[in-house]
């Protein structure tokens, strides 16, 4: 037994010893940051701020890997099944980690086991949008259209699994509109729909209407926060424009495939915490919609936690299933 504990224990610090060596040498190739969605959505920029700033603090370049297809499924799965060595990490969404889970009979993947959380980077409001012809001005104004007899009112999402998608269903259980959800395959393709009044109304973040909105092509009618966003002041939140308590806000973080060895996610977590609190990210996350956030990797850990929580339970509430 004595020979045992004593083999146990030298494996050990063998084990500690790689583990330092190999984070002493990391990284010394290219990093893929899978994005579990198409180009041009909130989480892609938020993904494109970290892969820029994080290339230059690691003195290697982190490519963005857009792997959509399935609401995020596929991409998280692809992370799930990637190496733990570093070099494969995630752009971690409220949709990907806390709604997926819940809505998917199989998601195949477990929030809380199958991933070695990083950090924080920002949360995010989701915003109701709407096309300039549509008439409601506040989101009361939205529910009484909606309730008109014969209103057939349409509301555009992206796809099944994210924020605005679950959003728009919490909306239609709040406040008893009979409405019919459109998901989308993408923010693209959705802002394109929102812009030709195909749909009048649509529940999204920010970054891919911000353009449209300061080009008064698409309007903002109220901030799902529990503050007024300073990109746009004028747009008062669900709790000013007529639903009290209405908020939903999205968190952004960065993981890597659980068993990464820990010397590495602190090397990668001092490296995110440093970038995400330099002046020019957080403006730059500010300029996107969003809040900058920063944490420990055991502080995003509960935080996940928390999410998968406070959001699986209202998958459940709402009975929502997704084969």
């Amino acid at each position: 037994m004595r020979r045992l504990l004593q083999a146990a224990a030298a494996a050990a610090v063998a084990m500690g010893v790689c583990a330092q060596a190999l984070a002493q040498d990391y990284p010394n190739r290219s990093i893929s940051l899978i994005v579990p969605y198409p180009p041009g959505g909130g989480v892609d920029a938020m993904g494109r701020v970290v892969a820029e700033k994080l290339s230059v603090a690691l003195g290697q370049q982190v490519v963005v890997d857009n792997r959509a297809g399935g609401s995020a499924l596929v991409g998280t799965r692809a992370l799930v099944k990637s190496p733990a060595d570093g070099y494969t990490l995630f752009l971690g969404h409220t949709g990907s980690l806390a709604i997926n889970p819940n809505l998917y009979a199989n998601a195949g993947f477990d929030p809380r086991k199958d991933f070695a959380p990083i950090g924080l980077i920002a949360s995010m409001p989701v915003v109701l949008l709407a096309h300039p012809s549509f008439p409601a001005k506040t989101i009361g104004e939205v529910v009484a259209i909606a309730k008109q007899a014969g209103a057939n009112l349409n509301i555009g999402t992206p796809p099944a699994g994210t924020g605005g998608y679950l959003t728009a269903e919490l909306f239609k259980s709040v406040t008893g509109v009979d409405a019919t959800i459109i998901p989308f395959k993408g923010t693209a393709q959705l802002t394109n729909d929102l812009l030709g009044n195909h749909v009048p109304i649509a529940f999204g973040v920010l970054p891919p209407a911000l353009g449209n909105l300061q080009a008064g092509t698409l309007r903002a009618i109220a901030v799902l926060g529990p503050t007024r966003l300073s990109l746009l002041p004028d747009v008062p939140t669900a709790n000013e424009s007529g639903l009290p308590g209405f908020e939903s806000v999205l968190h952004y973080g960065l993981l890597a495939p659980a068993g990464t060895p820990q010397p590495i996610i602190e090397r990668l977590n001092s490296a995110l915490r440093a970038l995400v609190g330099s002046e020019e990210v957080k403006q730059r996350i500010v300029a996107e919609g969003g809040e900058p956030l920063t944490s420990t990797p055991e502080e995003y850990a509960k935080d996940i936690d928390s999410e998968e929580t406070k959001w699986g339970t209202l998958v459940r509430r709402l009975n929502l299933k997704v084969e």
